[in-house]
Formats: structure tokens, C-alpha cells, sequence
């Protein structure tokens, strides 16, 4: 790799190797692959049709994630003639594919007894359980929508910002942007949760472009692990202040998506993950509900804003019918309430009505429980991951992008 001595605001830039070092295939792996292309070679005219890749490579290497696929298919984009691909060009496709996945399907080497990396799971999750875990969650909404109590029942802990506070402050008379830190443990499992909170968003007269500190502030977390990442002298360990999740509340209006909800989620869904949910949702009726949910997935779709799972590409099937779940329920009509109160014989979390106790954890009142669910339990992990290797990724390509013409336009010539 060449090192670029141009000075960049900071900024190294590593020139990546002009030389692919493919590597050699055992005979084996050859003859499967050799195999699997005379079978497509119907003709025998050493051509197959790009089409027929994507088959090819499943035969041959098994199931293999969405995203090794379309990695495949620029391969073969990038090789294609007419439509068609010579034998040479597939044995680099196949040899690329293999060097970028552990799924060999058949072609896996066999062993003769107990090797012994089976342990390397529970190498990792020592290690992780040593470290520690990070979670970083903004909450997003008029004041008076219950965000502070969803988060304190979230975490069954005062970890709001309000929570934490002596005295109720002020609404501000811009958006103001507070985060507070916590460390939770839960099982021997230590987690430090982030929660960022925007007191005054949605709350003026003039709401016009209340949205640009929050992104701004996104922006900005994005900036300081770029610049950590690219130090020379870097941590061993980056901190990481980028937002994971985003909780957007929408007043139970009944109605539909006001303009601000919209303008909103479209300047943000390019940078961090976007969850909506309905606020106070036992203000309204299961039918009520059911159909602000509808209006609201119709603006969603309309103004083509992408809410996570469902607006990023799943890995494989077993991702996909997960995250078509989640998305039947999405906005969540959630209700919140740290306070216990007692229900026959048994104490929940919920809220005293004249008319009943709306219990917070029970499915039939309310859909807290699986945003719950999706937001700690089985989600937080790819919420984490798609916010580093979707939104982050983006984000370094651009400002790499930047730097890079800045120094080419300084020494007058490309260092790549």
C-alpha cells in the first residue's frame, strides 16, 4: 500500500493494492466448480448466461447472505459480455466469492477428530462480557408524549435525562440536544446505555427546520469516530457515541402524519435508524389504532421513507419474515409507565384508569412489549450493526471521497 504524504485536515489516506492475489484453488474446489459450469454450458460453447450465476454459486457454495449476493452479481456485472460469461471469468468469481465468505457449502475440508475452535464462541463472548456492551438511543417528540417514562419502562430503571434531574428545566426555546449515560448490568451482562433526549423539537410557534440540530448532532458523532478511526495514534478502543436507534413519537392524533413528522423522518432516515411509534396509544381504541397505524404506513411509503427493519436489506430468509413481523406492527401503539400498580394478585407496570388498569406488558392492551422486544432483546445488535456498516459507511465514504479530491486538486494528480 502506498501512504499518501498530502496533508488532508488530519486525514491519512491509504492507497489500496493495484494487485488481486487470487487464491489457489485445491483440486476439489476446481472440480466442483468446473462441474457446475459444464452443467449451465448446455451448448458446450465455454458460455454461460449471466443469469445463471447466482444458481451456480448456491449449487456450489450453499446458501450464502443477500448481501455475498449482490457482492456476486458486480462480478459478474463487471465481466459480463453480451449477457454471457467465459469459464475463465467465472472461476474469478467464484474464487473472489470464496475469499469473502465461510460458506463453502460441500467444499468445506473435513476433519478427522476434535480440533477444538468450536470454543471460539465462547472466546468472543468472554471477551465482549469483560468489555462490555454500548447502546446509544435518542428519543424524538413533542413534550407531553410520555418519552422519559417509555424509556424509564423500557429499562425498568430512572435512566431519562428528566429522571436524573432535580427540578423540571424550561422548554427551551430551540431544540436542544441532552445525553445522559448510564451503566445497567443484568446477568453479568454490563451494558452502557446512552439516552439522548431533544427538548423543545415540535414545541414553536415557527417549527420550521427544527430537525438540522438533530442532524447536526448525528453528523457530528459520525465525525468523531471518523477522526478517531483514521488517527494514527488511535484507541485500542473507539469510543462510540453514534446513534444506534431512534425513537420518533407521534401525537395519537388519529389522523395522519403531520407535515412535521414527515420532513423529519425524511432528514433523518439516511443517517440513523428510524423506530415510530404512537404515543399514549390507550387514548384511542384497538380500531382507532388499527387504522392511524394504516394512514400512517401510507404516508410512510408514499414520501419513501425508510424505517428500520424492513427499509434495509435482510441478510437472509430467516432476517427477512423476522423483520416483515415487526414491520405488520410498526408504528408500535405503545403506552408507558414506570409505576407498579396491583392487578388481582400479581403487581404490573401500568396505569390507573377510572374504568381499569391499562397493564403496559400485556399484548392485548398495548404493543410495548414487542418494541421491547425488538429494541433489547433481538434487535439491539443489528441496530448497532446497521448503523455502522449502512449509515456510518456512508458517511466515511463521503467525507474519504471529500479529502480525497481535496488532496488530488493539492498535489495536481490522484494518490490512489
Amino acid at each position: 500500500m502506498s501512504l499518501s504524504s498530502t496533508p488532508t485536515d488530519g486525514f491519512i489516506l491509504l492507497a489500496p493494492s493495484r494487485f488481486y492475489h487470487a487464491q489457489q484453488l485445491t483440486p476439489v474446489q476446481k472440480d466442483a466448480f468446473v462441474r457446475a459450469f459444464q452443467e449451465a454450458d448446455t451448448n458446450d460453447a465455454g458460455l454461460v448466461t449471466v443469469s445463471a450465476i447466482p444458481t451456480l454459486v448456491k449449487q456450489v457454495l450453499g446458501t450464502i447472505s443477500n448481501h455475498e449476493m449482490e457482492e456476486v452479481q458486480a462480478r459478474v456485472d463487471v465481466r459480463a459480455h453480451k449477457g454471457e460469461i467465459t469459464f475463465p471469468d467465472f472461476m474469478e468469481i467464484m474464487t473472489e466469492t470464496m475469499s469473502s465468505t465461510t460458506q463453502w457449502g460441500q467444499l468445506k475440508t473435513p476433519l478427522s477428530g476434535h480440533v477444538g475452535f468450536d470454543s471460539l464462541q465462547s472466546q468472543i463472548t468472554q471477551k465482549a462480557l469483560k468489555r462490555g456492551f454500548e447502546f446509544n438511543l435518542m428519543v424524538v417528540g413533542e413534550s407531553g408524549m410520555g418519552k422519559s417514562t417509555l424509556v424509564n419502562t423500557l429499562f425498568k430503571a430512572k435512566v431519562s435525562r428528566a429522571s436524573c434531574m432535580q427540578a423540571q428545566a424550561p422548554i427551551p426555546s430551540t431544540v436542544d440536544i441532552n445525553a445522559v449515560s448510564h451503566v445497567i448490568e443484568e446477568k453479568g451482562v454490563r451494558l452502557k446505555l446512552t439516552i439522548t433526549d431533544t427538548p423543545g423539537f415540535g414545541d414553536q410557534i415557527n417549527n420550521k427546520d427544527c430537525w438540522t440540530p438533530i442532524v447536526d448532532y448525528v453528523g457530528e458523532q459520525f465525525e468523531l469516530y471518523l477522526a478517531e478511526e483514521v488517527s494514527i495514534n488511535r484507541k485500542r478502543f473507539i469510543p462510540d457515541s453514534r446513534i444506534h436507534c431512534c425513537l420518533y413519537f407521534i401525537q395519537p392524533s388519529g389522523h395522519a402524519l403531520k407535515p412535521l413528522d414527515i420532513e423529519f423522518m425524511r432528514h433523518l432516515h439516511d443517517c440513523v435508524n428510524i423506530v415510530p411509534i404512537i404515543a399514549k396509544a390507550d387514548t384511542m381504541t384497538i380500531e382507532e389504532r388499527d387504522a392511524f397505524k394504516e394512514r400512517i404506513r401510507d404516508d410512510i411509503a408514499a414520501h419513501n421513507i425508510r424505517i428500520y427493519p424492513n427499509g434495509y436489506d435482510p441478510e437472509d430468509d430467516a432476517e427477512k419474515s423476522l423483520a416483515d413481523a415487526i414491520d405488520a406492527l410498526i408504528p408500535f401503539g405503545v403506552v408507558g409507565s414506570d409505576r407498579v400498580v396491583k392487578v388481582g394478585n400479581k403487581e404490573v407496570y401500568g396505569r390507573q384508569t377510572r374504568w381499569g388498569v391499562v397493564e403496559v406488558e400485556n399484548k392485548e392492551h398495548c404493543e410495548f412489549s414487542q418494541l421491547r422486544d425488538m429494541l433489547i432483546r433481538t434487535h439491539m445488535q443489528d441496530l448497532k450493526e446497521k448503523t455502522d456498516k449502512v449509515h456510518y459507511e456512508n458517511f466515511r465514504r463521503q467525507r474519504l471521497q471529500q479529502h480525497h479530491e481535496q488532496a488530488s486538486k493539492y498535489t495536481g494528480e490522484s494518490n490512489i
